[in-house]
């Protein structure tokens, strides 16, 4: 009996410590580009919960997350590959309204990016080419009129004419 006990309890010991963990996000430290739980050399692997919700593999982020508000509303939404921000994400304000919406390819902002303030107004949009501001933007104000001090052709993520 006394030999049953020791071999399971030795068997689940290892098939646990095998397993990744469920943390919160605030349990991690991020060295440079991996993320390690805190008090631990290696890179952390597991899923995250709580505000901040995703899966951490090999020290870096790793398909959905998802985060939330503290009233409990959707904050944010996308994917990540290989620690990279890719393909649609989504944002949005404490009370449901939608803040931005923009692609990334390997990290870097692309194609059209469209942003809110949060009454819904349009604040602006426009096109990135690797996370630099490109062709014609167009900023509005709070009340829809067009923001002239920003609005134009930008090249490089500089305003080169109105």
């Amino acid at each position: 009996m006394n030999k049953t006990l020791i071999t399971f309890f030795t068997l689940l010991f290892f098939l646990t410590s095998s397993v990744g963990w469920s943390i919160e996000y605030k349990d991690l430290v991020e060295r440079d580009g991996i993320y390690y739980k805190k008090f631990i050399d290696g890179p952390f692997t597991g899923k995250i919960e709580g505000k901040e919700q995703g899966l951490i593999k090999n020290g870096k982020k790793e398909g959905l997350w998802i985060e939330y508000h503290t009233n409990g509303y959707l904050k944010s939404k996308g994917k990540f590959e290989n620690g990279n921000k890719e393909g649609t994400w989504v944002k949005y304000y404490s009370n449901k309204q939608l803040k931005s919406k923009g692609k990334f390819e390997n990290g870097n902002k692309e194609g059209l990016r469209i942003k809110y303030y949060s009454n819904g107004q349009l604040k602006s949009k426009g096109d990135f080419i690797n996370s630099n501001k490109e062709g014609s933007w167009e900023w509005y104000n709070l009340d829809g009129t067009i923001d002239g001090k920003k609005y134009g052709i930008w090249k490089n993520n500089k305003k080169i004419s109105d």
